[in-house]
C-alpha cells in the first residue's frame, strides 16, 4: 500500500470516500514530535479545496486514472459534446465537470478528460485560451500609466478585466483557471 512518501503534485488519492488531487504538499519534521505532511487537496467532483495534515508514513489509497484528449464540439442543453481524437467516438459530458473554465472554451478546442475505468472524473480545459475581444470601451492613447482596468467581452461571451489599451478585435491570452487577462497576442 502507498503512503505519504509517494505524494507528488497532481497525484489523485481516495480520501474521505471522495477523489482528491494533491495541489501541493510539504514534509515537515518539527524539532519535537513526529514528522507529518501538510497538504492542499482539491476535490475532483466539487472543486472544493481543503487543507489536511497526514502523519508521515500514513497509508493512502492512490487512484489510477487515465487521461485522454478529446475535442470539444458543441453544447447540447446541459451537456457539452466531445469527440475522442483517436476513435472519433462522441460523448456527452455534464457542464459542471468542466468547472469555471468552461466559459472560455471555444468549439474545436482540445480538452483532457480523466477517467476512472469508464467513469468520467474530471475535465481539464486548456490552461490558456486565446480569444478575440468582441466588445469593450475604446482606449485612449497614454491612458496606461495608472494600471486601470476595464471590462471586455470575449468571443465566448465571457467578460474579463483588461488594461485600457485593449481594443475590439484584439486577441487576448486568458488564464482559464483564474479567469484573468494574461497578455495581448499579436496573432495565434
Amino acid at each position: 500500500m502507498a503512503d505519504t512518501s509517494d505524494f507528488r503534485n497532481g497525484l489523485i488519492i481516495k480520501f474521505k470516500n471522495d477523489l482528491y488531487s494533491i495541489v501541493e504538499f510539504q514534509h515537515v519534521k518539527p524539532g519535537k514530535g513526529g514528522a507529518f505532511v501538510r497538504s492542499t487537496l482539491k476535490n475532483l467532483k466539487t472543486g472544493r479545496v481543503l487543507e489536511n495534515t497526514f502523519r508521515s508514513g500514513e497509508g493512502i489509497e492512490i487512484v489510477r486514472v487515465e487521461r485522454r484528449k478529446y475535442q470539444y464540439l458543441y453544447r447540447e442543453g446541459e451537456f457539452l459534446v466531445c469527440m475522442d481524437n483517436d476513435t472519433y467516438e462522441q460523448i456527452n459530458i455534464p457542464i459542471e465537470l468542466f468547472g469555471d473554465g468552461v466559459v472560455y472554451l471555444k468549439e474545436a478546442e482540445e480538452v483532457e478528460i480523466l477517467f476512472n475505468g469508464n467513469e468520467i472524473i474530471n475535465v481539464e480545459p486548456p490552461t490558456f485560451a486565446y480569444l478575440r475581444v468582441t466588445h469593450t470601451e475604446p482606449g485612449f492613447k497614454g491612458n496606461t500609466a495608472t494600471g486601470a482596468l476595464k471590462p471586455a467581452t470575449l468571443e465566448t461571451a465571457a467578460t474579463v478585466n483588461v488594461p485600457l489599451f485593449i481594443n475590439v478585435d484584439d486577441i487576448l491570452k486568458v488564464d482559464t483557471r483564474t479567469g484573468q487577462y494574461v497578455e495581448r497576442v499579436k496573432s495565434k
